[in-house]
């Protein structure tokens, strides 16, 4: 799955006078397809999906293919084993994750994906991708969670908020912060104004 409809869950805070409302738990983002050697995929280089390595696009599974090829549609920029919860974050443009399925000598773990033309969901701004990142903008959909959309307005959603920066603490957001988004990773801590 490509686009706006592989964006991932953040969590919030809202500034309120009186109270303030917390979000939810586990990554912003989650594996989008899966991915499986076939015979055909196979000896394009020494592990399935390598850094580096094409793969085609699919409705629910994507194979190995030369990068050269037609049928190339994403490149490999990182490839991590095990479990996407468990591993470190994808580059923060990555545009969507494969989870690696174990099988014969391939180890089970994800690759983080890029497309090799645009749209790129993950870029600032994009929409999607499995990170929320600075630049990026969000609506809110539920109890203490947001949502990326597109900050251009293109997608299914209005932009509410967009991100500014990322802190490792609150305290370093900015006066005009109008609501925290928790990113991941060094910086977990999104200062979002509203748009």
């Amino acid at each position: 799955m490509r686009g706006k409809g592989a964006a991932g869950v953040a969590c919030l805070v809202f500034l309120l006078p009186a109270a303030l409302l917390t979000g939810c738990r586990g990554p912003a983002g989650a594996p989008v397809g899966d991915a499986r050697p076939t015979p055909a995929a196979t000896g394009h280089g020494a592990e399935f999906l390598a850094v580096g390595a094409c793969s085609s696009f699919g409705r629910t599974s994507f194979t190995e293919v030369p990068c050269a090829g037609e049928r190339a549609a994403a490149r490999v920029v990182a490839r991590y084993d095990g479990a996407l919860a468990d591993g470190p974050l994808c580059p923060a443009t990555t545009d969507f994750v494969l989870h690696i399925s174990a099988q014969a000598a391939i180890s089970p773990g994800y690759a983080c994906m890029r497309n090799l033309e645009p749209p790129h969901p993950g870029d600032p701004g994009g929409g999607g991708g499995p990170r929320t990142i600075p630049g990026d903008c969000v609506y809110t959909s539920g109890a203490g969670q947001v949502r990326e959309t597109a900050c251009d307005g293109s997608g299914a959603h209005r932009p509410q908020f967009r991100i500014t920066r990322a802190t490792p603490v609150r305290e370093d957001c900015p006066a005009s912060t109008a609501l925290y988004v928790q990113l991941g990773g060094a910086e977990p801590v999104g200062c979002a104004r509203r748009v």
